[in-house]
């Protein structure tokens, strides 16, 4: 007799319900994952990093095929994700391929000559090249106005360049 062994599967949700999904299929004690990226978010008085999900409405479970259906009745979840007619299967290495992916992101830190937008205050949306870091701060040289500037390591993000 064979006995089937535990595969990851892709359940989508509800917007945004990811971590609370995540939260109600670890207290079922299912094995699970939601990858999470460190991203700024501003609001009008401050900025803040925040864990967001890699991939909206996705959460990853490890479990057998007959218990994978379970998974339906558990609130906030929509449906599972199919490939062709069959519940998709994510392979281990495409899992650890996400989560290296993950480690080598987090700690890749700013260093000295990248460019980074400002995220809030009156210079919010302008862009500069870092010209120092300290504990709390950095110095930026802002190209537009000829001149060097001092922000809050949490009020500026990388800029994403597109190739």
């Amino acid at each position: 007799m064979t006995t089937v062994k535990p595969e990851w599967y892709v359940l989508y949700t509800a917007p945004r319900a990811e971590k609370q999904v995540l939260e109600r299929l670890i207290k079922l004690g299912i094995e699970c994952w939601l990858p999470l990226h460190r991203s700024p978010r501003v609001w009008s008085d401050r900025v803040k990093l925040v864990d967001m999900p890699l991939f909206s409405s996705y959460v990853f479970v490890k479990c057998k095929g007959p218990e994978l259906y379970s998974m339906l009745t558990i609130y906030g979840v929509v449906k599972i994700i199919y490939y062709d007619g069959k519940p998709a299967v994510v392979r281990q290495s495409e899992i650890d391929s996400i989560q290296q992916f993950l480690e080598e992101a987090s700690c890749h830190e700013l260093c000295i000559g990248e460019e980074v937008e400002i995220l809030c205050g009156a210079m919010k949306h302008v862009s500069g090249k870092v010209k120092r870091i300290k504990k709390t701060h950095m110095v930026l040289f802002i190209e537009q106005l000829g001149a060097m500037v001092c922000v809050n390591l949490n009020d500026v993000a990388k800029t994403k360049r597109l190739k």
